[in-house]
């Protein structure tokens, strides 16, 4: 079986080809048919199924023009293969913050566009899910756009200082010192947003502030952004804690993925914990997000796939 896809214009058409013919090539692999390109036309070929699919995803990728990206290309083949109608375009729209170069941050699955309105709608939500799912960039990109809009005062990012399955042993410095290298992801994603000019400018007027989650006791915050990161190694009584810090105004985002827990053995990881006790409660939203959510290396979803398949089988 054949079918053309007739594109827009010349800039569709590069967009959609990718840099010589990449992703033509790629979604060749994923269905099993051949594209050729004929000018604005796409002459599809193969089985029946496979043309039907591979000119679903094309038009999908097609719908982006321009802004298309090598993950919106295998995230369209996912959702073709899957039988999935999302479009595109639609999750496109979902705007979240333009970083300080220019690039546009948006919600690129399913599962981060609930997330996004998760944020929008709920005082507290909990974001868990695998590495790679933009659970703190877009938490943190909500968190500026917040800001930027004065709907709240000042952006908090906190996160447990427990070591990564390593004993880092004593560490130079003063206090900051020490604690910066459990932090710096989310300087990462400061900087990344922001620019490092202008988080220096917010960090010395107090309208941001970077700790470990230990500097949050005895506290309330009002007219806050508050961000827990890596909250699958908070104990229950440091989740409690936290919770029970939020003042008017404040909205607050726990992220964290509960296969990588890094507490010692035996402790309880409040964030395992917490899904049971507030499931269901008002103005409070869990949502989660999977593989097919991851936004990294394609190879980083194939490898939480294996490490899913491996658990599964050994439980």
């Amino acid at each position: 079986m054949s079918q053309i896809l007739r594109l827009q214009d010349n800039e569709h058409a590069q967009a959609v080809s990718g840099m010589r013919d990449e992703y033509l090539r790629l979604v060749e692999a994923a269905f099993d048919v051949k594209i050729v390109p004929r000018g604005l036309d796409l002459l599809i070929s193969g089985s029946d199924e496979a043309v039907v699919k591979t000119k679903k995803a094309l038009t999908n990728m097609a719908g982006l023009g321009t802004d298309l990206t090598s993950h919106d290309v295998y995230y369209a083949i996912k959702l073709s293969e899957n039988g999935d109608s999302t479009d595109l375009t639609e999750l496109s729209a979902g705007n979240v913050i333009t970083t300080h170069r220019g690039k546009v941050i948006r919600p690129k699955t399913s599962g981060q566009r609930r997330y996004v309105d998760f944020m929008s709608r709920n005082d507290i939500v909990f974001a868990i899910g695998p590495a790679g799912t933009g659970k703190t960039y877009l938490a943190m990109a909500a968190a500026i756009a917040s800001l930027k809009k004065k709907e709240v005062e000042r952006l908090i990012l906190t996160r447990p200082a427990v070591e990564a399955g390593e004993h880092l042993g004593f560490l130079p410095g003063d206090l900051q010192d020490k604690v910066d290298p459990y932090l710096r992801p989310l300087y990462d994603a400061l900087y990344d947003i922001l620019g490092q000019e202008t988080y220096v400018k917010y960090r010395e007027k107090g309208i941001i502030e970077v700790a470990p989650l230990a500097y949050m006791r005895g506290r309330t915050l009002d007219d806050s952004f508050i961000i827990l990161d890596e909250a699958q190694n908070c104990t229950p009584e440091q989740m409690k804690m936290f919770l029970t810090r939020l003042g008017f105004g404040s909205k607050a985002v726990i992220t964290g993925d509960i296969t990588q827990v890094d507490l010692p053995r035996g402790k309880t990881s409040g964030l395992i914990q917490i899904q049971k006790i507030l499931k269901g409660l008002e103005g409070i939203g869990f949502c989660y997000l999977n593989e097919s959510d991851v936004v990294r290396h394609p190879l980083v979803q194939r490898i939480i796939e294996a490490y899913d398949l491996f658990d599964k089988s050994q439980s």
